[in-house]
Parts: structure tokens; sequence; C-alpha cells
């Protein structure tokens, strides 16, 4: 149970870590500032955080559910992961805590939305902002695909989790976006001062988390490799 706890954590911390990252959390206080102009009222502009938050959610769980049920559902791909997970986990924290620090990269060719599909789900308020939600969710920039695909999908197969870890991963990628809608909602100043913030707290954040992963991944890749 403490171990489950502590994957539901790590989880979390890693969504929290995706959303403040510079490319998601440029898009997220972006897609919420847009929904934000033609809601007018404060308590909307929090709702379209939170409903936008909920799509995000819906689009990682999915997405979890699909990955985790077809790496356990063949027998043969179980006992595969069952015999070389454990020795594949300190490659895989390493390769992530390399994207992290931005020793590894790659290019992101996702496009933006048309002027038209803007104005339709920009027309739709509350709604659009949900529609917003599921479709940024889908654009992976390096360190949301490498800690997604790399540390939370490995955490939902060892727990056999298809949707509590993905949906926390997702709750943690919209925390910092229900913060913004707030300040949206109070002061634009406000924003302004707590995305330097942000950026600030990304910066030591994603480079602790990611040395701990390096350290912690030749530990393990040496313990569980080359000592067994």
């Amino acid at each position: 149970m403490d171990g489950f706890v502590l994957s539901l954590a790590s989880a979390l911390w890693f969504g929290i870590l995706t959303s403040i990252s510079p490319c998601p959390l440029t898009t997220n206080i972006a897609a919420v500032s847009f929904i934000s102009r033609n809601i007018g009222s404060p308590a909307k502009s929090m709702a379209a955080g939170i409903v936008y938050t909920l799509g995000r959610v819906l689009t990682y769980v999915v997405i979890g559910a699909i990955l985790v049920s077809s790496l356990t559902a063949a027998p043969w791909l179980s006992r595969i992961l069952q015999k070389y997970m454990g020795k594949l986990i300190g490659p895989i924290m390493i390769i992530v805590g390399m994207f992290l620090l931005e020793m590894l990269s790659f290019k992101n060719r996702g496009r933006n939305l048309d002027s038209r599909s803007q104005e339709r789900i920009k027309s739709k308020g509350i709604f659009g902002a949900f529609a917003l939600g599921s479709l940024f969710a889908l654009t992976f920039c390096p360190v949301s695909a490498a800690l997604f695909f790399g540390s939370v999908i490995p955490l939902a197969v060892s727990e056999q989790s298809r949707l509590l870890i993905p949906a926390i991963y997702g709750v943690g990628t919209g925390l910092p976006v229900i913060i913004v809608a707030f300040g949206i909602a109070v002061s634009a100043k406000l924003v302004a001062t707590m995305f330097k913030r942000m950026s600030q707290f990304e910066y030591w954040a994603r480079t602790a988390t990611g040395a701990v992963f390096i350290i912690l991944g030749i530990y393990l890749s040496i313990e569980r490799i080359f000592l067994r």
C-alpha cells in the first residue's frame, strides 16, 4: 500500500513538473487566457481552468489505459516485462533524467490550431476549455514526453493501474493552470508575477529531479544489471 501511495505521489509530482516546464506552461497560460477573454466572470474563469484540467486528465487516462492494457494483456509481453522491467528501469531513469537536464531533446513538430478552430472553441466558452485541454494534452514536448512515457507509464504498468496513476498525473498537469486561472480572475499583474515565480521554480525543480533520476538510474543499472 505504501508503495502504491508513493507511486501516486510520484505521478502527481511528474504532472506538476510537466505543467511548469516552459513549453506546457506557456501553452496552458495561453489557453486559459484565450478562453477567459470571452467569459468575463471571475468564477467562470476559475471554472474554465478546472474544466481545462479535466480535459487533460481525460486524454492522459485514455492514452494510459490503452498503453497499460496493451502492455499487460499479452501473456508473452507480460512475462518479458516481469523478467526485464527491473533491469530496464535504471536506463529508463537515466534517459528521462537527461531529457530533464536538456542533455537530450527532440523537435516538436506539433502545429497550432488554425484561426477557424480557435474561434469555434472560443465560442463554446467553458466547454471549449475542455476541448482545448484534451487537444493540448496530445502535444508532447520533450520533458512531458519523457515524464509521461518514461516514468508514468512504467509506474502504471508496475502497479497495474490503468486509470488512477495517469489520472493523478493529469491532475498534476492542471494544478498550475487552476492557479493561473485564479490569477486571471483577480489581476493580470498577478499572473505575470506567478509566471515569473513558476519559471524560476521550474528550473530548480527540473534540475534537481533530473539529477536524482540520473543518480538513481546509474545505481539501479549497476545493482540490477552488472551485479546480478
